[in-house]
């Protein structure tokens, strides 16, 4: 069945491909001969209207009660603005690098208007990007899901937060970048799924997603004081789930002060078919943002002090759960012009104290602490030297510090006590890094980029102690080794786009890409299976040991675009690329032992010493080895009709299928997304938009063997939403998984949650998703 579907849907995509490839033909036999051939727009935007048509809209849109005409197919334009709406395009993402080769073909944008549509149904800003071909989401907490990008997952995805770089300092990622950021807080969400610019990403292999807050505005000459700001409410009745927010800002016509706040609150959520509930994923989270802007001519300076608190946030497919965690981010950037070029200048400062426990839905007592803190800078710089040449430079700085430890559990000594357990001890990851890229545009439809990157990574900590002597041993090895550690990583970058006609677009691109471990991946070091469940992100309730001789990532990939669409890119377009990647000593695992010994492999832990025995858990240790990942991602919009009494109507959908393989052992990589499809029906009526989703996921049989990864069953949902723009208030309502269907998320990992609760015995199932769901939300803007 699973062949048979899959062969089906890749048959319908090649079908359409082959389709629209004889109306490309037919059309192009039409064209002019004589007429330019202008370069593709830079990003797969859902805009295509210029800065100064922009700010015209924006004016109607103010005085017209937010009617915006921009066409129905694409996915930005799917939904009413409000006067509210901030500028996309460059006025937000402009400075080094926003602009040719340097945003591939793979690049999708997600606009504010696209981003406002999600807002009633999640708070996860990860999950937004869902609808972005090449990305899925591993399940974590209902704010904290980790994007992966073809298959590539964790720190392989390079995440920018406003420019920062913020490392979980946790040890089961439950702080994720993304987290740190409410959906209504931002702008534009940039996503680079494959072959990525050496300018766009260090320290990463699988792509970089890149999300912006919102902007500063300012008030135009002769204005004065100009004040603008917005409400809103949201409930989603599956978890109980409410969600506000709110935006104040004052600004002149060269200073701006603005606050941005959100709150958000959930209950366990239902599974479908009328099921009871998932237990461990409620979630309470407070952020609070004050951004100053200053504005000289075309030169910008913003300084933003961010305050994030998340009181608990619970984990199903994890032993423990997130009891605190209180963050400070701080981030400033400079972007000034000159006659040789532009500088982008920014640089942040974040800290994290992060608590993790257990909450109510599951027994027992394992205080956790981390501590942990970014800083760094980047300086870029982009220098036209010809009419056909670019030169873009940089230099990037980046330090992490880490302390994680566990304080002792009375009456459970030695297992827990009497000291406390030092996991890593002033653990620090410093990396370096520098890149020169250039650009050339060879003729009308010729264009190349080529980018060498250098990136020096030193990493150390001090030395570590266990709860009491039964750790001495594993502590007393771990000790007696030099902990420093330097990678010296070296990344390159080729990408040549064809854009023969106005019509068609073709881009080929190849890239070596390098990952030096992560913190855990290196120094944890206790084999205890109690200490080594506390280690990793993957939800598969095993434990994990460090390993101190990994080597870091090296990642080639080949990726093809090819690209369709009509002359105006508003009726219908198509793109198809398929990739290939080899990863060098890619950190999977070794088997250590099975943790039979005790139940769910908890050794006491704080859970009791009479548990009941299991085989279904292991613990493994990081090791590299040879990996491959292969696959291909479709995307296409249609305008399917257009009529002055029943509106507009039109299509979004996307596919997408990956491969991944341990060339050492044979086995599947963990995680691996099977063939998913989703196709969106849109219609927009003046200042009504409404949008009917499916979503098809394939039945998940191909599971890695190592960590007893479960398979999961196929599955269709169907999604509704519908939002009306009066005057200034805007109104959504929506059902998710409108037949309450009983599934399994392919990447959700294992519901220790209900197998805890259930006395750790017999076998763990996959975790349940979210039932039906009906949402509503207001926003009132001024």
């Amino acid at each position: 069945m699973f062949r048979n579907q899959r062969r089906q849907l890749l048959g319908a995509a090649a079908m359409t491909v082959i389709a629209l490839g004889q109306q490309n033909r037919d059309a192009k036999a039409q064209e002019n001969p004589n007429a330019p051939n202008s370069m593709p727009p830079v990003l797969v935007d859902q805009g295509n209207t210029n800065n100064s048509s922009k700010k015209a809209i924006r004016k109607k849109i103010q005085s017209s009660g937010g009617q915006n005409t921009s066409t129905v197919s694409e996915q930005s334009a799917s939904e009413p603005s409000s006067p509210l709406d901030t500028p996309d395009g460059a006025e937000v993402g402009s400075g080094v690098g926003s602009k040719g080769l340097a945003v591939p073909l793979t690049t999708t944008r997600l606009s504010r208007q696209a981003i406002q549509s999600q807002l009633p149904v999640s708070s996860d800003t990860a999950q937004l990007l869902t609808s972005v071909p090449g990305v899925s989401l591993f399940t974590s907490g209902g704010i904290s899901s980790l994007p992966a990008i073809n298959g590539l997952n964790g720190d392989r995805v390079k995440v920018l937060v406003n420019g920062m770089v913020i490392s979980p300092a946790c040890t089961n990622q439950m702080n994720p970048p993304l987290s740190y950021i409410d959906p209504s807080q931002i702008a534009t969400a940039d996503v680079i799924a494959g072959v990525t610019p050496v300018s766009k990403g260090g320290d990463s292999l699988g792509g970089t997603i890149t999300v912006e807050s919102l902007p500063s505005q300012f008030s135009d000459a002769g204005d004065g004081v100009r004040t603008l700001g917005s409400i809103s409410a949201f409930y989603r009745s599956n978890d109980d789930g409410m969600a506000t927010s709110a935006h104040a800002e004052a600004a002149t016509r060269n200073v701006s002060l603005g606050y941005t706040g959100s709150w958000a609150k959930a209950d366990d959520y239902s599974r479908g078919d009328d099921g009871p509930i998932v237990r461990s994923t409620l979630y309470q989270a407070y952020n609070h943002a004050l951004t100053l802007g200053m504005k000289n001519g075309a030169d910008l300076f913003t300084f933003q002090g961010v305050y994030v608190s998340v009181p608990y946030q619970g984990y199903v497919n994890q032993r423990m759960d997130m009891v605190d965690n209180d963050a400070w981010l701080f981030n400033t950037r400079y972007l000034t012009h000159f006659n040789w070029g532009t500088l982008d200048f920014r640089a942040f400062y974040h800290q994290t104290k992060h608590r993790m426990d257990m909450l109510e839905d599951k027994s027992g007592a394992m205080p956790m602490s981390v501590d942990g803190t970014d800083a760094g800078y980047s300086v870029k710089a982009e220098i036209p030297l010809t009419t056909v040449d670019i030169l873009r430079i940089g230099n990037e700085f980046h330090r992490e510090t880490l302390n994680d430890w566990w304080p002792p559990v009375a009456g459970m000594e030695p297992m827990m006590g009497p000291d406390t357990f030092v996991d890593i001890n002033h653990g620090t990851r410093q990396r370096l890094g520098t890149f020169v890229e250039w650009e050339h545009r060879w003729d009308r439809a010729w264009s190349t980029l080529i980018g060498v990157r250098n990136d020096m990574v030193w990493m150390d900590t001090g030395d570590v102690t266990g709860y009491s002597s039964m750790y001495a041993a594993d502590a007393t090895a771990f000790n007696a080794r030099n902990h420093a550690r330097t990678d010296a990583n070296f990344d390159v970058t080729a990408l040549a786009r064809y854009e023969p006609s106005a019509s068609e677009t073709y881009e080929i691109g190849y890239a070596r890409k390098t990952r030096s471990p992560n913190l855990y991946e290196r120094y944890a070091w206790s084999t205890g299976a109690m200490a080594t469940d506390m280690i990793g992100w993957y939800g598969d309730a095993n434990g994990y040991v460090g390993n101190l001789d990994l080597k870091p990532e090296v990642g080639n990939t080949v990726s093809f675009t090819a690209g369709w669409h009509d002359r105006a890119r508003r009726s219908w377009e198509i793109k198809v690329t398929p990739y290939y990647t080899y990863v060098q000593n890619y950190i999977d695992a070794n088997f250590l032992k099975s943790q039979s010994s005790m139940g769910g492999g908890m050794d006491m832990g704080g859970m009791g010493m009479m548990d009941m025995a299991s085989t279904e858990f292991v613990t493994l240790q990081f090791a590299n080895h040879a990996a491959q990942l292969y696959g291909v991602n479709v995307s296409g919009n249609l305008n399917l009709w257009e009529s002055p009494v029943y509106g507009q109507f039109g299509l979004l959908g996307i596919i997408g299928y990956v491969n991944g393989e341990n060339l050492d052992t044979g086995d599947t990589l963990y995680h691996m997304m099977p063939l998913n499809a989703q196709l969106t029906l849109n219609h927009r009526l003046g200042n009504w938009s409404n949008a009917a989703q499916l979503k098809l996921v394939n039945a998940k049989d191909d599971v890695n063997a190592l960590r007893h990864e479960p398979t999961t069953p196929g599955y269709a949902l169907i999604d509704l939403r519908s939002s009306y723009q009066w005057q200034n208030i805007r109104f959504d309502v929506g059902i998710e998984n409108v037949f309450d269907k009983l599934y399994y998320p392919p990447l959700g990992g294992v519901d220790w949650a209900d197998y805890a609760a259930a006395g750790q015995s017999g076998l763990i199932s996959p975790v349940p998703g979210q039932g039906r769901s009906f949402n509503a939300g207001v926003t009132v803007s001024f």
